[in-house]
C-alpha cells in the first residue's frame, strides 16, 4: 500500500474592517429606525421604547400672519404712491391757482385804470367798467375756495402722509425679516394704517381737515399706546438695557419736550395760523371793494374814489394773495403742527415705556436711547 501526505501551506486569519458611516448618516437611519419602531409601538402591545429628538416648532413664523403683513404692506405701499401723487397735484394747484388770480386781478385793475382815463367814451367805458367788474368778482370767488382749501397746505399733508407711509412699510419689512411676527403685529400696523387715514385724508369733501382751528393742537397720526400691565418686581431694574440713570434722563427728556420743544412749535404755529386768517380774509375783501369800485368809475359822483378803489384794492389783493399762497403759509402752519405731533409721539412713547414696571415689557434700552435722545439733541 503506498500512502501519501500532502502539506499544505496555513491560512492566516486577518480582521476585517468595514469602513464607518458618516455621522450624519448614522443619526438620519437612527433617527429613521426610531420613528419606524415608535410607530409600530403605537399600534401594536411591543414593550419597546425608542426615545427620538423631536423637532422645535416654537420659532417658525405662522403663515397666515406672514400673508397678513404681506397684504398690509401692499396696501401701504398703494397709499405711498397715491399721497405722493396727490400731493404733486395739489401743489399744481396752489401755483396754478395763484397764477390765474393774479393775473385776473391785475387785469381787472388795469382795465379799471384804462377805463377811468375814458370817462368821456360812452360804449367803450361801460365795456370796460363791465369787464372790470366780472373779472373781480371772479378773482374773489377763486380767492375765497383757494383760502378755504388752502393747496399749499393740502400738499404738505399729502407729503407727510406719504413719508409715514413709507416709513411704515419699512417697520413690516423689519418685522417681517428679523422677527416672529404674531397676530398682536398684524393688529398694531392695522392700527397704525388706519390712523394715518384719519390724520392725512384724501378726499377733499367731508373729509379734509379744519384749516382754521380754533386752537392749535399737534397732529396726531398713531394709534393710542397701549395701557401696560405689569407687576412690580423686586429686583433692581437692570435688564433689557434699563437702569436707573436712563430712566433719569428720559424723565428729564419728557420734560424738556412739554416745556420747550412742543411748546415752541405750537406758539409759532399759532402765529402762523393767526397771519394766515388774516390774509385769508384780507383777499376776497379787497377784490370785492375793487369789484364796487370799478362799478362807479366814470359817474360824476364818485368818479375819483371809484377810480382809486378800483385800481388800488385790485393791486393791493395781489399782494395779499401771493404773500399767502406764494410764501405758502398754509404749509408753514402745518408744518408746524406735524413737527408738535412729532415731540408729542416721542413723549408719549417715552412715558409709556417709563410706566411699565417690568422693564423685560419695555422696548430695549439702549435702542430706544438711540433713537429718541439723538433725534432731539
Amino acid at each position: 500500500m503506498i500512502r501519501a501526505t500532502i502539506n499544505m501551506p496555513k491560512l492566516r486569519t486577518t480582521s476585517l474592517s468595514l469602513p464607518k458611516l458618516p455621522t450624519r448618516v448614522e443619526e438620519e437611519l437612527d433617527f429613521r429606525s426610531g420613528y419606524v419602531a415608535t410607530q409600530i409601538d403605537k399600534h401594536s402591545n411591543s414593550p419597546i421604547n425608542i426615545n427620538f429628538p423631536s423637532r422645535n416648532d416654537t420659532n417658525v413664523a405662522d403663515p397666515i400672519v406672514i400673508a397678513k403683513l404681506y397684504a398690509i404692506m401692499e396696501a401701504v405701499a398703494d397709499r405711498v404712491e397715491m399721497h405722493k401723487s396727490i400731493g404733486e397735484q395739489r401743489n399744481n394747484w396752489n401755483s396754478l391757482l395763484l397764477t390765474s388770480v393774479n393775473a385776473i386781478t391785475l387785469t381787472a385793475a388795469t382795465m379799471a385804470g384804462i377805463a377811468a382815463t375814458t370817462a368821456s367814451m360812452g360804449a367803450p367805458l361801460v365795456a370796460l367798467k363791465l369787464s372790470s367788474t366780472l373779472m373781480y368778482l371772479a378773482a374773489t370767488g377763486m380767492m375765497l375756495i383757494m383760502n378755504k382749501i388752502q393747496p399749499s397746505q393740502l400738499a404738505e399733508e399729502q407729503r407727510n402722509a406719504a413719508r409715514l407711509f413709507k416709513q411704515l412699510h419699512g417697520q413690516i419689512q423689519t418685522t417681517i425679516k428679523i422677527g416672529t411676527p404674531t397676530v398682536a403685529d398684524v393688529k398694531e400696523f392695522m392700527n397704525k394704517v388706519l390712523a394715518l387715514d384719519k390724520a392725512y385724508p384724501l378726499p377733499l369733501l367731508g373729509a379734509m381737515l379744519d384749516k382754521f382751528p380754533s386752537s392749535v393742537e399737534p397732529a396726531v397720526w398713531w394709534p393710542q399706546q397701549p395701557k401696560r400691565q405689569g407687576k412690580e418686581r423686586n429686583r433692581r431694574i437692570n435688564t433689557n438695557g434699563w437702569n436707573g440713570k436712563l430712566e433719569e434722563e428720559m424723565r428729564q427728556i419728557v420734560g424738556v419736550l412739554k416745556k420747550k420743544d412742543r411748546t415752541d412749535y405750537l406758539r409759532l404755529g399759532e402765529k402762523a395760523l393767526k397771519i394766515n386768517k388774516a390774509l385769508a380774509i384780507s383777499g376776497p375783501l379787497l377784490t370785492g371793494l375793487a369789484a364796487v369800485g370799478s362799478t362807479f368809475v366814470g359817474s360824476s359822483s364818485h368818479g375819483s374814489w371809484a377810480a382809486v378803489l378800483g385800481c388800488v384794492a385790485g393791486a393791493l389783493a395781489s399782494v395779499v394773495n401771493t404773500f399767502e399762497h406764494g410764501g405758502q403759509v398754509g404749509m408753514v402752519f402745518e408744518m408746524y403742527r406735524s413737527n408738535a405731533g412729532f415731540f408729542s409721539l416721542m413723549e408719549e412713547s417715552i412715558e409709556s415705556n417709563l410706566k411699565e414696571r417690568d422693564v423685560e415689557r419695555r422696548e430695549n434700552g439702549e435702542l430706544f436711547e438711540m433713537k429718541y435722545p439723538l433725534v432731539v439733541f
